[in-house]
């Protein structure tokens, strides 16, 4: 089937070009990278971790939004999903790409991921996190490609893939449990300290995944003659509407609880977050934008002519997605850093290299989702024609 990926219109070669070029000039910062160390980012002995890892934790929750679909369809066998679910699959496989890409990145060296393997323990979460990761992409791709080849084919899909779909399921609210345990285990780190950060990754996954995936279907729909079908993008912001509102009740609590319990390591990272401390006020504006973005579509999407309007569902997905990014990426990391344990302020800035790095990833990941998305809607016109 990947024959389909290799003829196209203008544009779409196009595309190509410019993403495989936005990937060049990005790895040529890469290997300044390599020969330098991590000492040309941001990052620092009080934030070890910066918009790598942050843009790693936001796409494991757009992987792991997949599932909204994959659930329904095969577990409840809602039909309306059917053309759309194979999309939701192919997209889990681009974001965990990116996901794996951003560690690699983070590493400094990459070889440094063969300690893993070389000292793998069940006491380490990120052996944990590893495997969930490379099983959850294993899965998607397996699963995805034998059903389209099976429905390209007009022959049932293999008996055995069902019991893969049915393993995907829990498999995908793995993967973002077990990197919310990556924070959360961490005791001194005030700001994640707390059992519901796993349900807070869980819902703002199931808000961003289906937003992003949403606003691929209107450009499939719009370069492509395969409708991914009116219904199942209705029924995905239903979803979005849920997962959204269980998100901000969730951070809600966590404000309620810190504040009445009134203990300081839990209270200085809210009030870095959303007021500042002294000059320190670089993630003000930006989490305050989180909040707005939230807030306003949340009251759009729970008006039904405003959200299944086609109008008005990429403003609002857009708003859904950004908001998710800025809360989940940079104010969930840099929050759970400044302030550091001793309880002084070092803020952390991406550099310019540590941006174009990251462009580069998310350039390989919408190739990745380009080229098995074409893949994907010209069997799906084939069989439909």
């Amino acid at each position: 089937m990947l024959e389909k990926a290799l003829s196209g219109s203008r544009n779409y070669w196009l595309w190509i070009a410019g993403l495989m070029a936005v990937i060049a000039v990005a790895f040529m910062g890469y290997l300044q990278q390599w020969e330098f160390g991590l000492g040309v980012t941001g990052m620092s002995r009080d934030v070890s971790w910066g918009f790598y890892i942050a843009q790693f934790t936001f796409l494991v929750g757009v992987a792991a939004g997949g599932v909204m679909l994959v659930l329904p369809y095969y577990l409840h066998d809602y039909k309306a999903f059917g053309r759309i679910t194979i999309l939701g699959e192919f997209l889990a496989v681009a974001a965990v790409v990116m996901c794996l890409l951003f560690i690699l990145a983070d590493l400094g060296q990459p070889k440094r991921a063969m300690n893993v393997i070389f000292n793998a323990t069940p006491y380490s979460m990120l052996f944990w996190d590893a495997l969930v990761l490379n099983g959850y992409l294993l899965l998607n791709i397996v699963i995805g490609w034998k059903l389209l080849e099976a429905e390209r084919n007009a022959v049932p899909a293999p008996k055995w893939i069902k019991y893969l779909i049915y393993l995907s399921i829990p498999w995908a609210f793995g993967i973002h449990t077990v990197t919310a345990f990556l924070y959360c285990g961490l005791p001194g780190r005030g700001y994640w300290l707390t059992a519901i950060l796993a349900p807070r990754f869980l819902a703002s996954a199931f808000a961003a995944g289906p937003s992003f995936l949403i606003l691929l279907c209107f450009i499939v729909r719009k370069v492509t003659k395969f409708d991914p079908g009116t219904k199942a993008m209705q029924t995905l912001m239903k979803i979005i509407t849920y997962a959204l509102i269980a998100n901000v009740f969730f951070l809600l609590c966590e404000i309620f609880t810190v504040f009445y319990s009134q203990i300081p390591e839990h209270m200085d990272h809210l009030k870095y977050l959303f007021f500042g401390h002294g000059d320190k006020v670089a993630l003000v504006p930006w989490m305050w934008t989180s909040m707005f973005l939230m807030l306003s579509a949340i009251v759009l999407l729970v008006i039904p002519k405003i959200r299944n309007n086609e109008k008005y569902m990429p403003f609002i997905c857009i708003m859904v997605f950004v908001g998710t990014w800025i809360d989940k990426g940079m104010g969930m990391i840099a929050g759970g850093f400044v302030p550091n344990a001793m309880h002084t302020y070092h803020e952390y800035t991406p550099t310019p290299l540590e941006i174009l790095i990251t462009v580069g990833v998310y350039a390989t990941g919408l190739l990745v989702v380009t080229i098995l998305y074409k893949i994907a809607t010209q069997i799906k016109e084939e069989v439909n024609a």
